[in-house]
C-alpha cells in the first residue's frame, strides 16, 4: 500500500478562496516540446539545429538560419490509453484530441557589414495539451475522502452552525456536514468531527472497508503566441530571442465515489459521490534566449534560457455531493447539495497569479556532409539537455485581500514537494535529395522530490519528409509514455493513498510548408 504523508497542512485551507494544490502548477510546466512534424520526429531536439519555425519555442537563434520565407501549418491528431493502480486494483481508459503544431510565417532577409541575415518569425502552438480521461477504483481500508472534511471542521474551531455559514469554511467541508457526510460523534476522548463512511468503526470498533473510485476528465491546452527575431553573423553565430504569450484554457470534470464494501446495512453509510466542475483560463507572457555557434563547419552548438512564465489566472469552482447515511439521525434515503447554496447561486472566481520554473538548455548538432548547396547536405545528428527548475513554482496574491499566509504556504509546501529535473532530446535525420528520414528519443525526468513518487515522460519518434520546387511535407509519428501518479484527495494529518498512472499515447502530425 503506497502512501504519501503531505509535507504541510496547508491543504486544510484551501477554502472558499483558494483551490490551488502543488499538481496545477506542475501541468503548466512539465510539457514536451511541440514543433513541426519534423521537429516532434527528431524527438524535439533542436536547440543548436535552426532552420525551422519552432526554434522560436526551443531555441530563437536558430531563426538565423532562415534567408527566405516561409509559412507552415501543422495539424495533429492525438490518442491517449490509461491504465492506473489503486491500492492494488488496475483500471483503463482512453481519449482523443485534436493537435496543432508550430504554424505561422518566418521572413529571412540579407542582412548588412557582418550580420550576413536576419529573420523574423509569428507562430501559434498548442504547447500543452490537457485532453485526457483517467478512471481509477480500488478497496480502502485505511482513510476515507470525508477525512479532510472532519480535519477543517476541527481546525476551524467553529460549531456546525458557524462552520456551515462561514466564508472561511471550504465549499467541501461545508458540503460534509450539511449532507451528515461529517458530523460529530462521542468517541473515548470525547466529542469528534468525524467522516460517516468511518463511525461505526470508530465508535464501536466495527468492519471498515470502503470501494473507492475517481474518474477525472480534462479538456483544454495552452496556446502560445510566439514572435521571433534572430541575426547571422557571417554564417558562424547565430543570436535571437522571443516573447511568447501563453493563453490558458483548461476544464476538469470529476467524480470521487466512496461506497460501503462491509456488506454492513446498518452502519450509518452507504455511500457518498462529490461532482466537481474546475475551470482555469487567463494569459501569460514569457521570453526566451538563445546562441548558436559554428566552431567548425559540421559542428553547430546551442545555449537557451527561457525566463519563467507569468501568468495571471482566474478559477471557477462548481460541485455537488450526494450522500446516504442508511437513517443515520433518522434521514431516509440520499441527501444532496450544490456547492451554489453556500454561495448565493453564483459561481465564484478566484484570481492569482504564477511563476512557472526556468529552463536552461545545453545543445550540440554534427551535420553530415555540410555544405551550402542544400541538395547535397545528407543529414545530421542533434541533442538537447535542459534542466528544469520545478521546485521553483510560485503563486502570488492577485487580488485585495488577506489570504492568511495561504500562496506561501502553497509555495513552501512545492519546494519540498518538486525538484529540479533534466530532460534529454536526441535525434536525427537522413537525407536522399528529396526525401528525408527521421528518428528521435526524448526522456523528461521525475519532478518529485519524494523517492516514492515515481514520474517521467519517454516519447520515441519517427517520420518521413519531402522537399522540392519550394514546397515541403513531413509526416510524423510519436510514440508517448508517461509515468504519473494522482491522488484522489489529501489528507493533512495522516499519510495519503495515491493511484499510479501510466499514459500510452500516440500522436499524428502532418507539416505542410511554402517557400514565398
Amino acid at each position: 500500500m503506497k502512501k504519501f504523508l503531505l509535507i504541510s497542512g496547508f491543504i486544510t485551507l484551501a477554502a472558499a478562496s483558494h483551490a490551488q494544490i502543488p499538481e496545477d502548477a506542475l501541468k503548466y510546466s512539465w510539457q514536451p516540446v511541440n514543433g513541426t512534424a519534423r521537429i516532434a520526429a527528431i524527438g524535439g531536439a533542436m536547440g543548436s539545429l535552426g532552420g525551422d519555425i519552432s526554434a522560436s519555442l526551443v531555441n530563437p537563434a536558430g531563426l538565423g538560419f532562415f534567408k527566405t520565407s516561409d509559412f507552415v501549418l501543422s495539424p495533429g491528431l492525438s490518442f491517449l490509453n490509461n491504465k492506473s493502480n489503486f491500492r492494488g486494483t488496475g483500471a483503463k481508459d482512453k481519449d482523443s484530441y485534436f493537435n496543432l503544431g508550430t504554424t505561422g510565417f518566418v521572413g529571412g532577409w540579407g542582412g548588412s557589414g557582418s550580420w550576413s541575415s536576419k529573420a523574423l518569425s509569428l507562430s501559434v502552438t498548442r504547447t500543452a495539451n490537457f485532453s485526457n480521461r483517467v478512471y481509477y477504483t480500488g478497496l480502502n481500508d485505511f482513510s476515507s475522502y470525508g477525512e479532510q472534511y472532519a480535519a477543517e471542521a476541527a481546525s476551524s474551531g467553529l460549531d456546525i452552525t458557524g462552520i456551515l455559514n462561514s466564508n472561511s469554511v471550504s465549499l467541501g467541508t461545508r458540503m460534509g456536514l450539511y449532507t451528515f457526510f461529517t458530523d460529530t460523534a462521542m468517541l473515548a476522548g470525547g466529542p469528534e468531527f468525524v467522516s460517516l463512511a468511518m463511525y461505526d468503526y470508530l465508535k464501536n470498533g466495527g468492519d471498515f472497508l470502503l470501494r473507492q473510485s475517481h474518474l477525472v476528465e480534462t479538456s483544454g491546452g495552452i496556446t502560445e503566441i510566439t514572435a521571433g527575431f534572430a541575426a547571422n553573423m557571417d554564417d558562424k553565430i547565430y543570436v535571437g530571442g522571443s516573447i511568447g504569450l501563453p493563453i490558458v484554457k483548461y476544464r476538469k470534470e470529476s467524480t470521487l465515489l466512496e461506497e460501503d464494501a462491509t456488506g454492513d446495512n446498518a452502519n450509518y453509510f452507504d455511500f457518498s459521490e462529490l461532482s466537481e466542475t474546475f475551470t482555469t483560463k487567463g494569459v501569460g507572457i514569457n521570453a526566451k534566449l538563445g546562441l548558436i555557434i559554428k566552431p567548425v563547419e559540421r559542428v553547430r552548438l546551442g545555449l537557451a534560457v527561457h525566463s519563467p512564465t507569468w501568468y495571471t489566472l482566474e478559477d471557477s469552482y462548481r460541485a455537488r455531493m450526494q450522500v446516504n447515511t442508511e437513517n443515520y439521525r433518522s434521514i431516509p434515503g440520499t441527501v444532496s447539495v450544490s456547492s451554489d447554496v453556500f454561495t448565493n447561486n453564483t459561481t465564484p472566481v478566484y484570481k492569482y497569479e504564477l511563476v512557472s520554473p526556468w529552463r536552461v538548455m545545453l545543445s550540440g548538432s554534427y551535420v553530415l556532409h555540410e555544405v551550402e548547396n542544400v541538395k547535397k547536405q545528407k543529414g545530421f545528428l542533434t541533442a538537447d539537455i535542459e534542466y528544469v527548475t520545478y521546485s521553483s513554482n510560485r503563486y502570488r496574491n492577485a487580488e485585495d485581500y488577506d489570504d492568511d499566509g495561504y500562496y506561501d504556504a502553497v509555495n513552501d509546501a512545492m519546494k519540498d514537494y518538486y525538484k529540479g529535473a533534466v530532460n534529454f532530446r536526441l535525434g536525427g535525420e537522413l537525407k536522399f535529395t528529396t526525401l528525408m528520414t527521421r528518428l528521435g528519443f526524448a526522456y523528461y525526468g521525475n519532478p518529485y522530490r519524494d523517492p516514492e513518487l515515481k514520474g517521467n515522460k519517454i516519447y520515441l519518434s519517427g517520420g518521413v519528409g519531402y522537399r522540392n520546387a519550394g514546397m515541403f511535407i513531413d509526416l510524423t509519428y510519436v510514440l508517448g509514455l508517461q509515468k504519473d501518479i494522482s491522488f484522489p484527495y489529501r489528507l493533512p494529518d495522516k499519510a495519503n493513498t495515491f493511484a499510479t498512472t501510466r499514459t500510452t499515447g500516440s500522436n499524428l502530425m502532418l507539416t505542410v510548408g511554402f517557400k514565398i
